[in-house]
């Protein structure tokens, strides 16, 4: 009798999530089905392929041989049913994304329309938080994520660049003076979002670290956003959350001379790099589309967002 395919995906999505719950729930099985599934594939070859604890699966010596043969296998597979009939369609299923809170309210969710219009086979599950979450325990199926990435084994794509400035309002500036170098800060009331109290510059004798401190610390990025508008102090920001202010001339950047470091990125984070749903891509390709190159809040001529396409 010849081997089951969906046998096979759930051993190959098992090991690369390290996860059977997370494996179903991928291929849209309930756990029982695919561990049923998973207990077949290892009768029929008369092996032992994955490790099971209450917590993670690890591959077995065999696991790892029949591995390297049943990705390409599933790969194949994959290609030959998305070359016709409804493989060919446009993605579809339940996609499970998670993005820091005011970056995905301010430009994540204006984009959701669009998606949807354009993918209406995916049914999207958004949850905006500023807790890092794992993506296998969680099920979930994208992260956009910003700043370094820590070496992991999930796969990493960039977005978008997240250029970083040192801004205030004119009003603050006129009451206080604006600093010159880095070393000025000590001086200024800053406004510091979660733990990032020491700010680093590029300067022309190399890296320089200021510890600063203010009158407001908060875990949110909108907070210190809007108390630098009012004129409470200086913060350390990303344009995308304060581009439109700074054209409208209610912030202003100083420092401009001294870059921020380090350089940092937006990130979309999946699981694994093999087997990647249709539905992923689709949702990986839509915002690198949607943020643009360089993205839509860094350019003078921003549309609004409302007017935007991909």
């Amino acid at each position: 009798m010849p081997f089951d395919l969906t046998d096979i995906a759930v051993f190959v999505r098992a090991a690369a999530l390290g996860n059977l719950s997370a494996a179903a729930r991928d291929l849209g099985l309930s756990t029982s089905t695919a561990s049923a599934r998973l207990q077949r594939l290892e009768d029929r070859l008369g092996t032992r392929l994955l490790h099971r604890t209450t917590r993670r699966l690890s591959l077995t010596g065999d696991g790892e041989r029949f591995l390297t043969h049943a990705e390409p296998l599933l790969a194949a597979s994959e290609v030959a049913a998305q070359s016709v009939g409804r493989g060919a369609e446009v993605p579809h299923g339940p996609l499970r994304v998670t993005a820091p809170a005011s970056f995905g309210r301010q430009h994540v969710s204006p984009a959701i329309p669009a998606l949807l219009a354009t993918y209406p086979g995916i049914t999207l599950d958004l949850r905006l938080s500023d807790q890092i979450v794992g993506l296998v325990d969680s099920g979930i199926d994208v992260a956009l994520r910003m700043g370094a990435l820590p070496d992991s084994s999930l796969v990493a794509r960039p977005l978008a660049p997240s250029h970083r400035v040192i801004c205030a309002s004119p009003e603050y500036l006129a009451r206080h003076g604006s600093p010159r170098h880095p070393e000025d800060l000590s001086n200024h009331n800053c406004l510091v979002l979660g733990d990032q109290s020491t700010w680093r510059f590029d300067t022309p004798v190399g890296e320089r670290a200021v510890s600063v401190r203010g009158t407001l610390r908060a875990d949110n990025g909108e907070v210190i956003r809007d108390a630098i508008v009012a004129g409470v102090g200086i913060a350390l920001k990303s344009t995308w959350d304060v581009a439109p202010y700074l054209r409208r001339g209610e912030l202003v950047t100083v420092l401009d001379e001294y870059p921020v470091l380090p350089v940092v990125s937006i990130w979309a984070v999946y699981p694994s790099r093999h087997l990647v749903p249709a539905k992923t891509h689709a949702f990986v390709d839509f915002f690198a589309n949607w943020f643009g190159s360089p993205p839509y809040w860094d350019r003078d001529d921003a549309p609004p967002l409302a007017t935007r396409t991909v």
